[in-house]
């Protein structure tokens, strides 16, 4: 029977198990998951290609201390000639759009992210802020 009950259910264990234990089942609950922090989002969705190491240059620039350093100047990197004309330094009032859309914020720039979730933009800003 429970060979039979592993086929019809596609061998999920939970199908496959007796029908006493289905009640021990129900009282488990399920934690909510917890929320992503800046730490864990910039390592997910930044840190292939940036590092936090001053001077470890990837495919972007290092992001160490970029939080109210001058957009396009960090010593070392190549940036787009949009991003070498800026004249503003990496603030909230910069990050949040750039990290929405960076093409819209500078012509000819060439990072691929974009972040569409407010949230998560702001969790990540956040993060680069308190790294200094």
């Amino acid at each position: 029977m429970r060979q039979w009950l592993g086929v019809l259910c596609g061998g999920l264990l939970a199908c496959a198990a007796p029908a006493w234990s289905n009640s021990a089942w129900a009282q488990f609950a399920v934690p909510d998951a917890a929320p992503l922090d800046g730490a864990t989002l910039f390592g997910r969705q930044c840190g292939t290609c940036h590092s936090l190491k001053e001077g470890e240059m990837r495919q972007g620039p290092s992001l160490a201390g970029v939080y109210g350093r001058p957009a396009g100047k960090q010593a070392g990197f190549v940036y787009s000639a949009g991003l070498v004309a800026a004249d503003w330094a990496w603030d909230d009032t910069h990050l949040d759009p750039y990290l929405t859309n960076p093409q819209a914020v500078v012509a000819g720039g060439v990072m691929g992210y974009r972040q569409g979730n407010p949230e998560i933009r702001a969790k990540i800003i956040a993060y680069l802020k308190e790294r200094g």
